[in-house]
Order: C-alpha cells, then sequence, then structure tokens
C-alpha cells in the first residue's frame, strides 16, 4: 500500500510539473522519428489503417485513418482548450487590460506576419506557396517548459509575456486554419451550425453549468463541421468561445459556504453531494473545463498527436531533398528567424513608441532572449502540414524544416536565456537589490517623494504578526520624518485570502488614495484577533469609509489582479519567500524587525550632503 501511495503521490507531482507536458511531448517524437525509421513501412501502414464509424443502418458512417481520427478528432480537445483560454484571458484575465496586454499582443501579430512574408519570399511562385501558415504559430507547450528549467533567474514577467503573445498567437492560427485551409465547403451543415451556436449562445447568458450539454453540443457541431468541409477541429473552438466564463458571483460564493458549513455539521452523502454542487455552481465552467482537460491534452492528446504526425524518414536521400527544397528553408528561416524579428522588432518599436509598456523588471534583453525560443513552431505547425501540402515528398520537406527549426529555436533560446540569466546574475544581483526602482506615479508611496532616505516593505496582509510590524513602520516613520519615504508592495506568497485582500486595499486605492493606508493599517489591526476573509474585508472596508459596493464589484471582477501580480512576481523574481521583507534604499534589510535596527540600518546608508543636494536638486 505504501508503494501504491508514492506512486500516486509521484504521479501527481509529475502531472502538476510544468515541464511535464513538453518532457511527454519530446518523447513521442523521438519514438515516432525512430519507428519511421526502423525500416519497412510499419509506421506509415499503422497510422493510415482505416476505422469506420457506422451509424446502425442508415448508411451513414465515418471512416478515416487513424492518423486522421487523431488530427481531426481527438485534436478538437486541442483547441477547445486553446479557446477556453482564449475566451478567459480576453473576458477576465490579462487580455482585458490593455496596458499589460498591448506590446504581447502587438508582438504576436508581428510574430504571425514577419515568418509568412519570409516564408513566401523564399517560396513564390512554387506550389507550396500556400503553405505559409506553417510558420505562423509557436508550440507554447514547449516554450513553457523550456522557461520553467530556469525558475526565477529569470523575471517571471517573461512567462506572463510569452504567454499572452501566445493567446495570440493561437487565435490567428486558429482563423488562418478556419478560413485560408479550407478547400470545400456544403452549406447545409453549416446552417446546423449556425442554430447549434445561437444555442450555446442563450446557455451561455444563462449560465447554464452542466457539462453533458456542451458535450453533446461539441459533438453535434464536430459532427457538422465535419459534413460542411470545414476542419472539424474548429468545433472545439466555437465551442470554447461560447461557453460561460465569469468571476464568482458573491451570492453563489456565499451560498457554496453555507452548504459546506452544513455539510461540516451533519457529513452525510446528501450534504456532501449539495455542497460539490454548491462549489461547481459558483465557478464557471469554463474554468472547470481548463483545470480538467489540461492534464488530458497535455500529457496524452499532443503527444498522441506528435506520435502520429513527427514520424518522417531520416536518411542521405531525404535530407538532401529537404535541405535543397525552398520549402524547407523556408519553414526553417520562418521560424527561426522571422519569429524572433517579428515578436523582439514589433516588442521594441512599441515601446519606442509609447503604444505599450514592458512590466516592471521586464528587459529588452529578456525579451530578446523569449523572442528566441517563439521559432519552437511544432504542433500546429505539423498540423498545418496535413492540411496545406498533399504531395508526400513535400510533406517530408516540411516536417524536416519544422523539427530543424524548432530544434534550432530551442538550442538558441536556451543560449540566450542561459547568458541573459547570467548577465542578471552578474549585473543585477536581484536578491540584494529592488529589480525596480520606485515609480511615484505607480507605486504607494508615505512621506515626501523627494525625500533622501527611502524604506521599502514588500508584505501580505492577514498575518497574526502584522499589526506588530505595522507598528514598527510608524515608529521608523516617526523617527526620522520627513527625511523618509515608506513605500508598501504586495507579495502574496500564493495565499488566495492575501490575493483577494491585496486587490480590495488597491480598489480602495482606487477610490482615494487617502483611504490606502487607512485600509492596510485598518486589516492589520483586525487580524490580530481574527482570521482574514470575506467579512473581515467588508467591515474594514466599511471602517475607513470606502464604497463598499464599488469595492466588492471591482474585487469580483478581478479589476486589480495586474497591479498585485506585478508586486508579486516582482517578490518571486528577488526570491523573497516570506513576508514582510524590507529594503533599505535599494539595499535588502535581513536584520531583525525592530524599530532600532531598521532606523540603524537607514541612518548607514543616509546620502552625504553634497550627494542629498544633488539628488534633491535633480528631483527638483
Amino acid at each position: 500500500m505504501r508503494t501504491i501511495h508514492r506512486l500516486r503521490e509521484a504521479f501527481h507531482a509529475f502531472v502538476r510539473r510544468e515541464t511535464s507536458g513538453a518532457l511527454l511531448l519530446l518523447v513521442a517524437t523521438a519514438v515516432a522519428l525512430l519507428w519511421a525509421n526502423l525500416g519497412g513501412h510499419s509506421y506509415e501502414e499503422f497510422w493510415h489503417t482505416y476505422f469506420t464509424l457506422q451509424f446502425n443502418d442508415t448508411g451513414f458512417g465515418i471512416s478515416l485513418s487513424l492518423q486522421h481520427w487523431i488530427n481531426d478528432g481527438i485534436m478538437m480537445m486541442f483547441f477547445f482548450l486553446v479557446s477556453l483560454e482564449v475566451k478567459h484571458d480576453f473576458v477576465i484575465g490579462e487580455l482585458r487590460e490593455w496596458r499589460r496586454a498591448s506590446v504581447p499582443v502587438v508582438a504576436a501579430i508581428a510574430g504571425l506576419a514577419v515568418p509568412a512574408l519570409i516564408f513566401v519570399a523564399f517560396n513564390a511562385g512554387t506550389e507550396s506557396a500556400g503553405a505559409w501558415g506553417v510558420v505562423i504559430s509557436t508550440d507554447t507547450a514547449f516554450v513553457m517548459g523550456i522557461l520553467a528549467v530556469f525558475g526565477n533567474r529569470l523575471p517571471l514577467q517573461l512567462r506572463a509575456f510569452l504567454v499572452t503573445l501566445a493567446v495570440v498567437d493561437d487565435v490567428g492560427a486558429l482563423l488562418v486554419i478556419a478560413t485560408v485551409y479550407t478547400t470545400r465547403i456544403d452549406f447545409a451543415p453549416l446552417v446546423v451550425v449556425a442554430v447549434i451556436a445561437a444555442g450555446l449562445y442563450l446557455l451561455q447568458r444563462a449560465r447554464v453549468n452542466r457539462t453533458l450539454v456542451y458535450i453533446a453540443a461539441g459533438a453535434t457541431l464536430w459532427l457538422a463541421f465535419w459534413l460542411s468541409g470545414v476542419h472539424a477541429t474548429i468545433a472545439g473552438v466555437v465551442l470554447g468561445l461560447l461557453l460561460p466564463v465569469f468571476p464568482p458571483e458573491r451570492s453563489e460564493v456565499l451560498r457554496a459556504e453555507e452548504l459546506t458549513q452544513v455539510f461540516r455539521r451533519t457529513p452525510i452523502a446528501a450534504t456532501g453531494s449539495a455542497a460539490v454542487r454548491g462549489i461547481r455552481g459558483s465557478v464557471s465552467i469554463n474554468e472547470r473545463l481548463q483545470l480538467a482537460l489540461a492534464p488530458i491534452v497535455n500529457l496524452i492528446v499532443v503527444p498522441l498527436f506528435a506520435l502520429a504526425n513527427a514520424g518522417v524518414e531520416i536518411s542521405g536521400e531525404t535530407l538532401r531533398q529537404a535541405f535543397t527544397s525552398p520549402l524547407t528553408w523556408g519553414i526553417i528561416a520562418g521560424l527561426v528567424l522571422g519569429k524572433y524579428i517579428g515578436v523582439f522588432g514589433a516588442t521594441f518599436l512599441a515601446t519606442r513608441l509609447h503604444i505599450g509598456e514592458l512590466a516592471p523588471g521586464l528587459g529588452h534583453r529578456h525579451i530578446s532572449a523569449g523572442a528566441m525560443l517563439t521559432g519552437i513552431g511544432f504542433t500546429i505547425s505539423l498540423f498545418i502540414i496535413d492540411l496545406a501540402i498533399t504531395d508526400p515528398v513535400l510533406q517530408s520537406d516540411a516536417r524536416i524544416g519544422v523539427l530543424t527549426a524548432s530544434l534550432l529555436a530551442a538550442l538558441l533560446g536556451l543560449l540566450s536565456l542561459s547568458v541573459t540569466a547570467r548577465y542578471d546574475a552578474r549585473h543585477a544581483p536581484a536578491r540584494k537589490r529592488l529589480n525596480r526602482p520606485v515609480e511615484p506615479g505607480r507605486d504607494h508611496i508615505e512621506g515626501p517623494v523627494n525625500a533622501p532616505l527611502t524604506l521599502v516593505e514588500y508584505a501580505s496582509l492577514g498575518g497574526i504578526d502584522d499589526a506588530s510590524v505595522e507598528d514598527v513602520v510608524q515608529e521608523v516613520r516617526r523617527h526620522f520624518g520627513s527625511d523618509l519615504r515608506f513605500v508598501y508592495r504586495h507579495n502574496t506568497l500564493d495565499d488566495h485570502a492575501a490575493e483577494q485582500a491585496a486587490m480590495a486595499i488597491e480598489a480602495v486605492n482606487a477610490q482615494s488614495r487617502e483611504l490606502f493606508p487607512l485600509m492596510r493599517q485598518e486589516l492589520n489591526r483586525l487580524c490580530m484577533d481574527e482570521e482574514l476573509d470575506r467579512h473581515l474585508l467588508r467591515r474594514a472596508a466599511v471602517d475607513v469609509g470606502a464604497n463598499l459596493s464599488a469595492l466588492e464589484e471591482a474585487v469580483r471582477q478581478q479589476l486589480h489582479a495586474g497591479r498585485v501580480h506585478d508586486d508579486t512576481d516582482d517578490a518571486k523574481t528577488l526570491g523573497l519567500d516570506r513576508s514582510p521583507m524590507f529594503f533599505v534604499n535599494d539595499e535588502i534589510y535581513e536584520g531583525p524587525v525592530e524599530a532600532e535596527d531598521i532606523i540603524a540600518a537607514l541612518e548607514a546608508t543616509r546620502p552625504a550632503p553634497e550627494d542629498q543636494n544633488r539628488v534633491t536638486g535633480a528631483n527638483a
């Protein structure tokens, strides 16, 4: 039993690890290549074995090869998951905030267009010119897997940038698949699609959360698209975009909480089942399905797709054919050069033209290294090869091109990220110094903006010792008076209650900057005797005179989540694994959290009078 338990724990740990999907994808690709080169035609014969799905005695059936059951059928789950993520990010996620999303969105669009133009330049006038869609997409699983290897040696904001870019990249790829690579269209089944889509829209408006309803609608959509000639996997896109996504309603959360309390008092099957239904009903089906499908898609569907599509014969003859083909070189140049030029070039121009700004702590050197990785165009590239190219020889050339380009992009990306991480460690010792200077227009500053001394606190809310730490801070402020500016930044340490509290005080700050320190101090006082929860947040807001309904709506819609995540990402990059932690004039303070010790540390870093005059004059 102990062995089984350990195996189960190891399995769950593997599933949760961000590198697992990329690892299995790599293994599946290696197996496919080995299998295809064992000699004979077993690989091709196996994946081109036909299976027929017959519907009773109607005479209607669907006959597809095993490869196409995977590509046209099972891969619907992949596109469904992508579509769920896209809608979530645009409705209540990072892409809702243009300030945060503008630069990666512009970079993603350029990262779609530039590779396609380079590919067409290589293949203009040839029968392969229409296959430009092969070079437009980035394989998110591989990119995230490689980034995960570096951990916090690179800014976490780089991951957020590349995730946002990948979402927009996926939208572009899905549009291309739906519009460019559809050869015939039968409009009668599309009428069925329109009717089902209208029904799904009404279900979305009614916030119906029944999974079986959407499974049935998805199966019918798949069949209708397959009959129409539009690629059947687009059914996953339509279904994902029409599923409801919404922030949890306060009334539903309270109801779930009450049902859970009933179960705690009376732990029987009926009350347990009611509590489960209440909790499920409080969360949108979009988020529930993302959570359920992500491991299935990343650990099973995508590796299975690679196993069925990545097998290509590697021999002197096939390599000679491929590397004398403009198709192969167009793919390599499009993915390796085009993606880098498009993503990094557009980012550089967007920031210089003030279209948007990079997240705090993220520099152009990080974007340059990350842009190298975007040339890993694996899953969707292989998918589009099957749609855009019919000649087996050209398909082989294209697959060799995709594999070569993805390998080159991965190696160059790894090298670039390693050099960047090493540069950061040598020239910007993030664990000892602030990686982002104090910004008066953004940071929460108490005291004169031009004060010669600065104390920065990274903290979470809800700890029983927070009130005593607040007393220390106030004593330090009283000691220095106008010579000190105190800066508060969030570090929620992945604690949900602390994150909710941080978003709440940001919502209060949006109502009035003067209320921010009052709300923080009130929460610290209340948390001495009570656990931080929704009721305590409401009480603190009422006590300081904040608009309670506006605050609750802002927290429900997560309007200030981006602001909180920026600070928390900074803290993670700095390696701040506890709260609170202080920086004294940009240098990390690792002494006791006592007023006299912090005062002594600040006095030790007080600038000389001539330096202080120079700084004051510059600020003036």
